[in-house]
């Protein structure tokens, strides 16, 4: 049996737990959404980057799929974002590469070798997710950056959590409250990367690490919700 092969029924108690399998089946979703976004996001890094941002983080994507085929059961959750980061980090151009490459690979470690995943150990995930990216580009919540995502991302995940919620509800939560980050990066003055040289002119532009964030939290929360 491989992580391909799908279960009779999924499991409904409130109290679930994410498996090798949803990894799986989150990376195959984000690599749907962020190839449907593509033009978008290359629009947004247009304005105030590169232009490419969502050329790379599609290939990155494209790229890890071939290699979820055929994972044995008894691959962990953390060998399966290691086995991401290394892929984005040797695939993926730019800044987005580094940053989600040690994003992924931070929270391998954060999950170590357990099988399946609880509330807890996804806010973990996501802090050290977090919490790599912060390290690896020494940025901060309101520098304009995909930080501005992800820190309400966290902060509302750990919010959820301590209330008492299930893993679906902890991504949803975070999920939410990543768009929101992102949305709210369009009014700021960019302090961090290409776009802190534009100064003011980068005013009223959305950043695009920020909104890939947010589309892989949502894609996490869908898959959650859906194994629910």
């Amino acid at each position: 049996m491989t992580l391909n092969e799908q279960p009779d029924a999924a499991p409904t108690d409130a109290l679930i737990t994410l498996d090798t399998a949803w990894i799986v089946r989150w990376i195959r979703q984000s690599a749907e959404v962020l190839a449907a976004n593509r033009t978008a996001l290359n629009t947004l890094d247009r304005d105030i980057g590169d232009g490419d941002h969502g050329e790379n983080m599609d290939r990155g994507f494209q790229a890890i799929l071939p290699k979820l085929e055929g994972l044995a059961v008894e691959t962990t959750p953390g060998a399966v974002l290691k086995l991401l980061a290394t892929t984005l980090i040797s695939t993926v151009g730019g800044a987005a590469g580094p940053l989600y490459g040690t994003a992924f690979l931070k929270a391998s470690g954060a999950v170590g070798s357990v099988e399946s995943l609880d509330a807890a150990a996804l806010v973990a995930l996501m802090t050290a997710a977090r919490d790599g990216i912060v390290l690896r580009g020494k940025a901060e919540s309101g520098d304009k950056t995909m930080i501005d995502a992800w820190t309400p991302a966290v902060n509302a995940g750990a919010s959820a959590h301590a209330a008492g919620s299930g893993v679906g509800a902890v991504l949803l939560a975070a999920a939410d409250a990543a768009s929101g980050g992102a949305q709210a990066t369009d009014p700021l003055v960019a302090r961090k990367g290409r776009a802190s040289y534009l100064g003011e002119r980068a005013v009223g532009h959305r950043d695009p690490g920020a909104q890939s964030t947010a589309l892989l939290l949502r894609a996490a929360a869908d898959t959650a919700l859906a194994t629910e």
